[in-house]
């Protein structure tokens, strides 16, 4: 325990005296969903079956902190999943290694948290913000709901009423966590054909909780599975080739879920109910494409970008608000967007209200990097999509898939922005007579809308960045 306290102290020490340099708003790139040798395997000859580290993913949580680091993450997230009894080695070994972890990198902001074999659904991250008990927090909350961790396994821990039970409890925690769908359509056999994650589960996990359930990853991890050395795939020996984010059923468009990419799909019906309902992205890091797996090095391909002063309190609320954006293979790593009416303003995850009929402004930029990404690529964005949709009140049916009014309002090209060095600005105009939201998409390709991946696909050569809405409500 003395140890323990001293770890505490020195993290905290270290923190006050990187305040001040770490007090300033910027866009600071993260993964919130990363596995360690944490996610072990499991030997079932065993009774009760016993932990293989190392079985699952490989690396200790220095080494992902420090590829994250090398590719220019300022926050992580590790979430090793668990299974039965899982909630200990959490607690007893993964725990002590995160708080070494973060005394090697203070410059890295490193959270405690687990992907959650979430209660009659898929997986999820379980962000737990950092406080004095995050420790405890994680091990009641793995050791009460994820659906692994009883032996022998029980059925009553794989329903809706415990999932329902879980986000009860965390929504009335005093600091409480993040829950993100990952790998939304993984499961779906056909588009709009869902399977473990499904559009009325992540309505009653929103109503329910709206400031733990804040949305789902837009692009997956796995993204590197065309590239992976074919006689060392271990993932995909027994499998033949994985297509891009092992989405087996309905491919990924663009290295993006069906649930993000289609244009008044499922993600257009969240936001048209004015939910506050996120995108992220991640590496679902297990192991290197190019020794024995299928993903990317955390930050080498997937970005998660919050708009938030460097400290931990702050890129939670960021999440948490929706002042979010993400990208692939480094294409940008700035955007605005900034909707106006006389002197209000509204940016990404905010609310302007406007008087109907009112001419609202949007400004918006974008960086593209003059820089060589991992690939040594120099990526330059090739057009900017403006995406509307009208917002009206919640939905009877929780089920619903679509928001038919959805649209490109507007495409920008090279001849339609200025540029000055890397920065790419970009104005429109648009009438407001009904409750709307607004938000934007680019890519490097000229694809007019993301096409549905191949299994040859080469990630480097289909980016995308997605950004977070702003919401204009009319009075």
């Amino acid at each position: 325990m003395l140890r323990h306290a001293l770890i505490i102290a020195l993290i905290a020490f270290f923190s006050f005296m990187s305040a001040e340099a770490f007090a300033k708003k910027r866009w600071l790139a993260g993964d919130h969903h990363v596995h360690s040798h944490f996610s072990v395997g499991w030997d079932y000859s065993s009774v009760p079956p016993k932990p293989i580290p190392g079985g699952d993913a490989v690396n200790p949580i220095l080494k992902n902190i420090e590829f994250g680091r090398l590719y220019g993450l300022s926050w992580i997230v590790t979430t090793d999943h668990g299974g039965p009894n899982h909630s200990k080695i959490n607690r007893d070994q993964a725990y002590p290694e995160l708080l070494a972890s973060r005394l090697e990198y203070p410059d890295v902001l490193q959270f405690y948290g687990m992907e959650l074999n979430t209660p009659a659904a898929d997986h999820s991250s379980l962000i737990i913000p950092y406080t004095e008990d995050e420790r405890e927090v994680l091990f009641k909350l793995e050791q009460s709901f994820d659906r692994y961790e009883a032996f022998p396994a029980d059925s009553t821990r794989d329903t809706e009423e415990k999932m329902v039970e879980a986000l009860s409890l965390m929504r009335d925690l005093p600091s409480p966590p993040l829950v993100i769908a990952n790998h939304p359509s993984r499961s779906a056999l056909a588009y709009g054909g869902y399977g473990l994650h499904t559009p009325r589960e992540f309505r009653t996990w929103n109503n329910l909780a709206p400031n733990v359930a804040i949305g789902m990853a837009g692009a997956p991890g796995h993204q590197a599975s065309a590239l992976a050395v074919p006689a060392k795939k271990s993932l995909t020996k027994s499998f033949g080739k994985m297509p891009r984010g092992a989405y087996r059923g309905y491919p990924t468009m663009g290295g993006f879920d069906q649930m993000t990419a289609k244009i008044g799909g499922f993600w257009d019906s969240m936001l048209g109910e004015g939910r506050r309902w996120w995108i992220t992205a991640n590496s679902d890091f297990h192991r290197y494409y190019l020794i024995d797996g299928i993903d990317f090095y955390p930050g080498e391909y997937s970005k998660t970008y919050v708009y938030a002063e460097k400290n931990y309190d702050a890129i939670v609320a960021a999440l948490r608000v929706g002042a979010v954006f993400v990208t692939t293979g480094d294409l940008v790593s700035e955007v605005s967007l900034a909707v106006s009416w006389g002197d209000q303003i509204a940016t990404m995850g905010s609310e302007l209200v406007v008087k109907d009929g009112s001419m609202v402004h949007i400004e918006m930029s974008i960086r593209d990097p003059n820089a060589h990404n991992a690939n040594n690529d120099n990526p330059s964005v090739n057009r900017v999509d403006l995406i509307t949709g009208f917002v009206g009140e919640k939905l009877s049916d929780p089920s619903v898939n679509e928001n038919v009014s959805a649209v490109v309002a507007y495409r920008f090209s090279d001849n339609e922005w200025e540029r000055s060095n890397e920065v790419l600005t970009m104005s429109h105009r648009i009438k407001v007579e009904q409750s709307m939201y607004l938000r934007l998409r680019g890519t490097n390709t000229d694809e007019m809308e993301p096409q549905r991946d191949k299994l040859d696909e080469n990630p480097w050569h289909d980016l995308w960045f997605y950004s977070n809405p702003v919401f204009v409500k009319v009075e």
